[in-house]
This record gives C-alpha cells, structure tokens and sequence, in this order.
C-alpha cells in the first residue's frame, strides 16, 4: 500500500512536534514529504533535526502542497484559512491546526472540499468532550459554555490585553479576562483559544457558544471546563492540560489530538463518534 505522504506548514512548537511524530511513529503507513515555513530558516532546521539534512524544506506552499497528499497546517490563524483554501483547490486534503481561522471561512472551505473530493480534519486539540457534543447535536442542543483559565503570562503579547492595559504580572487572583460569544473570543484571544472554535464548528455555532477566558495565577496548567446542556442531557468535563515544553501558549494535548487523528486517518477501523 502506498504511504500517505504528509507536509507540515509551520514549523514551530506545534509543527515541529508533529512532524516528529510523523517520522517516528507513523512511517508504517505514512512519510513526510516537506516542510515550510514564511521564515525558512526554521524549516531547514527542523528538517536537518529530523533527517540530518535540508531535503524536507521547500521554498514556497505551492512545492509542498504538490509533494502531499495531506497537508498540515500548523501556521496561524491569521492564515490558517488562506492554507486550506489554497491546498483544497489543489485537489489535497488539510488538517487544520489554527482553528480560529476557520469560523468565518468554514462553509466555503467545506464547498471547495466537496467540489474537489477531499477533506478537511480538524483535531478536537486540547479538550474533551467533542464526540459527546457532535452526539447531542445529531438531536437538540440548548446550550454550550467554555470556561478556560489559564495562568496570567499565558496570555502574554495578546493586542486585547494591551489595548485593556491589564498588566499580567500584577494579577494576584483570579481575574475574567473576557466573557462572551465564540465568534469575539476566537479573534481577541487566537493563540489562547483556539478550543472555543472547535466547539463551535462541532457544536451550535460561535455566534451562540459561549465563552468565559480566565487569569489565575493560582494555576500552571491549560484549564478547559465545558457544559453541554442538550435534550439528551447535560455534559460537563474538565480537561487540566500540561503545557507544551516549546510554547507555554499550546498544550501537549493539541499535539497528541493531532497525532491521533493522523492516526485515525491511516488505520482501517474507527472507533468514536
């Protein structure tokens, strides 16, 4: 059988830890064909980190998305969107990692997706609770609230918390950041939130879900707190992420979650909703 070949755009914390997975635990049934990055230096790096040479790094999307099968999108959120629109009208399947991106571009990507027969995944990252939710969705849901709180220096260089001239250092309690609708979290907090569009996209929508951003300098772990309220029942979960050991913004789970979708995508029985 041929082997899934798989680029990563974005080599950062997130990228960097994924295409380490690909070339370690996953080259059974997968191979990763190339890496880019807008600041090409990191992407040969990685690449000499990984094969001890430069051959992974390519010098623009258009290369790597004609090496891939599927492409990983590992970048930001401020482009996440432009990528997959980009690799969908090449014919090619993307995962989407910045998934702020995509709640004001979702419908269309899904379209180009369709048009083209491929795909677009996005891993349920740093929570729990997503197959329950898509479940209760398949008959009525009422309501939907995330509580994230996470410590005051995670928060560090967001423009929402200069522009408020909240001093992060000198938050000794805890502190709401921010309460309100999905669609003006993911955009105020895109590096910090990235949970509440996911939730969106498989629930009732960002412009119903609700979000609560906690500061708590009480805290060193990513906390994510979901109620589900649904004709099915109520869902709660808690989900105490440890921090990624590159970037204290991400949490290891995201990078797991993609990993195991990856996996999911190779093997020949899926089990979950």
């Amino acid at each position: 059988m041929q082997k899934l070949r798989i680029g990563i755009v974005g080599c950062g914390a997130i990228g960097s830890s994924l295409a380490k997975i690909v070339q370690n635990d996953l080259r059974k049934n997968a191979c990763l064909t190339s890496l880019y990055d807008v600041q090409d230096l990191k992407s040969r790096d990685l690449s000499k980190k990984i094969i001890s040479k430069n051959s992974l790094s390519v010098e623009s999307l258009d290369k790597l998305i004609y090496r891939s099968d599927l492409v990983v999108e590992a970048a930001s959120a401020k482009c996440s969107a432009d990528i997959a629109r980009k690799v969908l009208s090449a014919g090619k399947s993307v995962m989407v990692m910045s998934v702020g991106g995509l709640i004001d571009n979702f419908d269309s990507l899904c379209k180009i997706a369709a048009k083209n027969k491929c795909k677009v995944y996005v891993p349920s990252g740093a929570i729990s609770g997503i197959d329950a939710l898509k479940a209760a969705k398949a008959g009525t849901l009422k309501r939907v609230i995330l509580t994230t709180t996470k410590n005051p220096l995670a928060f560090k260089g967001v423009q929402y918390i200069q522009d408020k001239g909240i001093k992060l250092e000198k938050i000794k309690k805890e502190r709401v950041l921010f309460s309100g609708k999905a669609m003006v979290a993911v955009k105020l907090f895109p590096q910090n939130v990235n949970v509440a569009a996911v939730l969106s996209l498989a629930g009732i929508g960002a412009d119903k879900t609700e979000v609560r951003i906690i500061a708590s300098p009480k805290v060193n772990k990513n906390i994510h707190e979901i109620c589900i309220e649904s004709a099915a029942g109520n869902i709660f979960t808690r989900t105490e992420n440890i921090l990624h050991p590159d970037n204290p913004k991400t949490s290891y789970l995201a990078v797991l979650s993609a990993a195991a979708m990856l996996k999911s995508i190779l093997e020949p029985i899926r089990i979950g909703t």
